[in-house]
């Protein structure tokens, strides 16, 4: 009953809600914020919760905990994304996305201070000090305090340097000043105002805007080269090269390009990653990348416009202009998005979906250092993706044949499971149809035997079949697998080079080369499949030669038995030692007569 009137309450609030853009909150039955979402039009997709089946569980859980929905209408979409972010991460509602940002990236701060410092820090501190930040990449952020060390000697002290203090004369320079790495502000060395021209420069530098501040340059030496002060204008000559040797470094695109906003996106089954990049005169002056966690069926296009307004509102960029990966259905006052398809921006967008695949893997590497088996389950999916398969391979079983011209014939079945070796059901197999050396043959003996008995035994089949061949192996197997047995498993072949290496994966009928880079994590595994196998299979057939030889030199001496042989080989440890023994020294352990016999014998 209790559960009618909550649905009859939520049902008059939807249809009741109004058709423009906005941002609408569940709350649950004891009143806590549980999801935050905004919409173009607020009735239509608040309906669209209550009015259909979800495939998602997580989203038939969500709305089966409503208990109450509030909304706030807005004027425009892009308002409502704002709002949308403000309001998540001010309740954290427990079934939206989360911004997994636990990382203190440092940042450069300009102190507010009468001489203004500039230092890293990892602390933002709310004084009215300017913060340029955060750098997720700790050589880019050195290198730019490198060159404003360079470029203007700076104070680094933590003296009070008010005109008062500086005045009364209470401070004395100290070893950055006779090393010339500070002109002395604190003593009046050097002026409030020349200062404060430096600290206006490396604020410019700070923005990117590294081209502004060497055409300064330019400028001024050629003033001073006018007057005739060539030694002054020496010195602005090669604080301008070292500014033109870091813009020559950082730049990566025309310097046309300006002001412009970036973003990609990869993403998983538990994430998103989302990379940004900031371009000013055709340099990056802002990079970073983030990872939201998924927690309903989240889109990539409504994850990016989310990391859009994060990151606009973080940086407070003001971007005319942001060039994404795809198309999105988001508007904003004054803003193109561009997907270019060719030139500078389309580099761009490039490096921006480079930085976002390596924070990606680098993310799962942490992970799976944490969890080895995820790392397994991560490559066997790959595997699936790479060979459209319907199901992960969580079984793979593996098969090699081993003969010498035909000879004590072998074939060895090895079995990965969740991608590592499950050696209880590695198998061994004598050839017993086959004459002479017919690999192929051999191989359709050996699998013929191990899936009829399976079906008989109602045992476990593999989700993959590799073969150690080309795709001669692959059609024998194929033939035995679908024609004979009328089983559907997937069957890859492994080939390798002259080498003996592995340098190919084939799939598919006909089979043809998916294409998968030697050295990868995935590669790797294959390989080490089929090394695991023909191990297996090389070391059964050297173990069966070996008793074969020994057999056709002992076995069949008329009174030498089992006993006798072993009492024979642990005596004298080889065949060839027993044959060069005496009489005597033979008749020691089997006695005269058997002696008589085995010499005669060998």
């Amino acid at each position: 009953m209790e559960e009618l009137k909550t649905n009859e309450y939520l049902r008059g609030i939807v249809m009741n809600l109004p058709t423009s853009p906005g941002i609408y909150q569940y709350l649950n039955a004891e009143g806590t914020i549980i999801y935050v979402g905004k919409a173009k039009n607020l009735k239509r997709r608040v309906y669209s919760y209550f009015s259909k089946d979800h495939h998602s569980a997580k989203t038939r859980i969500l709305v089966s905990r409503i208990a109450d929905i509030r909304y706030i209408v807005v004027n425009t979409e892009e308002d409502a994304l704002l709002l949308e972010n403000n309001l998540i991460k001010k309740y954290k509602p427990r079934y939206n996305v989360l911004l997994k940002d636990d990382k203190s990236y440092p940042s450069i701060c300009v102190s507010n201070e009468y001489f203004p410092r500039v230092f890293k820090t990892r602390k933002i501190v709310r004084d009215g000090s300017t913060y340029f930040g955060p750098y997720t990449h700790f050589p880019s952020m050195q290198a730019m305090l490198d060159l404003i060390k360079k470029l203007y000697p700076l104070r680094t002290c933590h003296l009070a340097l008010t005109p008062e203090n500086i005045q009364a004369g209470k401070f004395r320079v100290c070893l950055e000043y006779h090393i010339k790495n500070c002109k002395g502000p604190c003593i009046g060395a050097q002026s409030h105002e020349e200062y404060m021209a430096n600290i206006a420069s490396i604020k410019e530098l700070l923005k990117g805007n590294t081209q502004k501040v060497s055409q300064g340059m330019m400028q001024e030496m050629m003033r001073l080269a006018d007057e005739m002060r060539f030694e002054e204008a020496q010195l602005i000559k090669e604080k301008y090269e070292l500014i033109e040797n870091y813009r020559s470094k950082s730049e990566v695109v025309s310097s046309v390009l300006h002001n412009i906003d970036v973003f990609s996106i990869e993403d998983d089954e538990q994430s998103a990653y989302i990379n940004y990049l900031h371009i000013t005169n055709g340099c990056i002056n802002q990079a970073f990348t983030f990872e939201y966690k998924k927690r309903l069926e989240e889109t990539k296009e409504e994850l990016l416009e989310m990391g859009i307004v994060e990151m606009r509102e973080r940086y407070k960029s003001q971007s005319k202009e942001i060039i994404v990966p795809f198309e999105l259905d988001l508007e904003m006052e004054g803003v193109t998005f561009t997907i270019p398809q060719r030139g500078d921006k389309k580099h761009l967008l490039e490096l921006s979906i480079l930085n976002v695949k390596q924070y990606k893997v680098d993310r799962l590497k942490q992970a799976e250092k944490l969890n080895p088996e995820q790392r397994s389950v991560r490559l066997l999916k790959e595997i699936q993706e790479q060979l459209h398969m319907d199901k992960m391979p969580l079984h793979i079983e593996c098969f090699d044949n081993s003969n010498i011209q035909g000879a004590d014939a072998v074939a060895a079945c090895v079995v990965f499971k969740k991608g590592r070796p499950s050696k209880q059901d590695y198998r061994k197999y004598i050839i017993k149809t086959v004459v002479g050396p017919d690999d192929y043959a051999s191989m359709q003996e050996v699998v013929r035997r191990r899936y009829t008995r399976i079906l008989e035994e109602q045992g476990e089949l593999p989700d993959l079949i590799l073969t150690d061949g080309g795709k001669g192996q692959m059609e024998v197997v194929r033939q035995v697998i679908e024609d004979e047995l009328s089983l559907h498993i997937p069957i890859a072949g492994l080939a390798k080079d002259n080498k003996h290496r592995t340098s190919e994966i084939l799939f598919g009928f006909p089979p043809r080369n998916i294409g998968l880079k030697q050295g990868t994590p995935l590669f790797h595994l294959l390989e080490n499949i089929q090394n695991e196998v023909h191990r297996f299979a090389i070391t059964f057939h050297r173990d069966k030669r070996s008793k074969s030889q020994i057999a056709s030199a002992l076995d069949g001496i008329k009174g030498v038995g089992k006993m006798r042989k072993e009492a024979l080989l642990k005596h004298f440890k080889s065949v060839a030692r027993i044959k060069k023994a005496s009489l005597e020294e033979l008749a020691e352990v089997v006695g005269m007569s058997v002696a008589q016999t085995i010499k005669e014998t060998l």
